[in-house]
This record gives C-alpha cells, structure tokens and sequence, in this order.
C-alpha cells in the first residue's frame, strides 16, 4: 500500500526535478538577490533589506513605466479579442475541406522566429519600408511617414505575435460547444444574431478569458518587440530589467523589479483561477477535452 502511495511521485520525479531546477531555483536566485545591497564599487553585499524595493517606489519612474508596461498589455489584449475572435468563429463555423490548411497557415507564425517576425516590421513601416515607399510612389506622400520606433509599431509587432494565441484559445473553446445548440435557439424562433449572442459568446467566454490572460501575461514580460520597434519612451518594464541587470550589472535592483513584476502578474493568474479555473487555458493549448 505505502509503495502505491509512492509511485505517482516516483514517475512525476523527472518532471518535477525539471521544473525545480530551471525553475524554482532561478527565481528563488532572484528573490534573494533583491535584498542584496549594490555598493558604491560596484560590488553586492549580501544582506537582507528593501532598500531595492523601496529605491523602486520612490521615483514614480519606475512604477510609471510599470503602468505603461500593464496598459500597453492591455491595449494588445484588446485588440487581439477583436480580430481573433473573427477568425476563430469562422474556423468553428466553416465546413470547407480546406479547414486544415487554414489551421495550419494559422500555425505557420510559430515556425518562423520571433526576431525575425519583429524585424519584419522594419521593412513594413520604415522610412523606406513597403508603405512609405506605396505612398510616395503613387503621389499621396511627398517625404515618408515616421511610424516606425513608437508605441503603435510596438503593438502591431505584439499583436502579430499573440494573436495566433488568442485565435486557437476561442477556437478551442467554440469547438466544445454543440452546434446543434444554435440550431435549437433558431428553431425556437432567434435569428442567427440572436443565437450566437445568447448561445454561442457565453459558452465560449472561458476561451477568450483564458486567451487574454495568456495574451496579457505574455506581452507584460516581453522584451525583444520594444527594444526592436520602440523608441525613446515606448521601453516595457523587461527592458528595465535587462539594463539595469546587464547594462549596469546592478542584480539587486534588477531583480527587485524582477521579483515585483512576477508577483503582480502572480496576483492575476491567482485571481483569474479563483474565478474562472487555469485548466482552461490547458485545454486550449493540449487541444479540446471533453
């Protein structure tokens, strides 16, 4: 009996020595390092302090760019709703034999690099990029557009990377709903309207809840689309991190910010499964489970 008690831990070791090491252990590194003390040479002494926490607190810098960080998260998860959930109701609704290979060409982004896929933009919205180069040919521009290095060339780069997140999330979820349900509202005497705003968007809200917290939680982290595409002012709070970690090799600041932004989003995916349950966004990464 004690042998039985013992063998799901037996067979989940492998995995959960993974998660410890590259995982715990890291973050448990950075925690520490937090109420480290940078020293006027240069050094870290070891200590235990919030110092660094409060050195964060009390120029509104820092804490402002964590706001900006949050907003433009939001404006991004936003966005991806609305053009994801289009597409990811017509993958639901279509009965074409090409259904396949529309999923695929949805899957295409991830086999190309993120880099690569930011460094696009430049081609696209540079002075000399694909549309500045269309307005000027044609006569509608005299001198080229700056709409490169700002904040919307962030979230169109942000938007291109999450919004295959957002699609199979909704479309995982519309495709758990019985369609025979829309056909039991419209027989009962809805229009198609009507049945899919009281059939088809709640039973699919867990999938679009879930994709926006995976949008959400994974543009507050990011860091390569505003160091390629943003400019002076438009840095997220990982950039933060990385120059004072790198730049100025200040670990114990560095990770202070670190440890804040891990708790906050902390905080939302705590609440997000108080009220809603994390095993959704599972089902919409593993595929539909019924």
């Amino acid at each position: 009996m004690k042998e039985k008690r013992w063998q799901p831990w037996i067979l989940l070791s492998p995995s959960l020595s993974v998660i410890f090491f590259f995982m715990v252990v890291p973050i448990g590194f950075i925690i520490v390092y937090s109420f480290w003390i940078r020293a006027a040479t240069g050094a870290d002494i070891p200590a235990f302090q919030l110092g660094n926490y409060k050195h964060f607190f009390e120029d509104f810098f820092y804490p402002g760019m964590l706001l900006q960080t949050l907003r433009i998260a939001l404006e991004t998860m936003l966005i991806c709703v609305v053009f994801g959930y289009i597409p990811a109701y017509f993958f639901y609704q279509t009965r074409t034999k090409f259904k396949a290979l529309l999923m695929l060409l949805l899957m295409l982004p991830f086999w190309i690099s993120y880099i690569i896929r930011t460094l696009s933009w430049i081609n696209i919205l540079g002075e000399s990029g694909l549309i500045n180069h269309f307005l000027v040919k044609i006569g509608i521009l005299s001198t080229p557009l700056s709409i490169l290095y700002n904040e919307t060339s962030v979230i169109l780069g942000l938007v291109q990377y999450m919004l295959p997140f957002m699609i199979l999330n909704i479309y995982v979820s519309l495709e758990g709903i019985d369609k025979s349900l829309t056909e039991a509202a419209r027989s009962l005497g809805c229009t198609e309207w009507q049945a899919f705003r009281e059939v088809i968007l709640p039973l699919s809200l867990p999938g679009v809840s879930a994709g926006c917290l995976l949008v959400f939680v994974l543009t507050a982290g990011t860091y390569i689309t505003p160091l390629i595409l943003g400019g002076p002012g438009n840095e997220m709070i990982a950039n933060l991190i990385y120059n004072r970690v790198i730049g100025t090799l200040d670990w114990p600041f560095g990770s202070a910010i670190s440890v804040l932004l891990i708790g906050l989003l902390g905080i939302i995916v705590f609440t997000y499964n108080k009220y809603l349950g994390i095993n959704q966004i599972f089902k919409s990464l593993g595929g539909r489970t019924d």
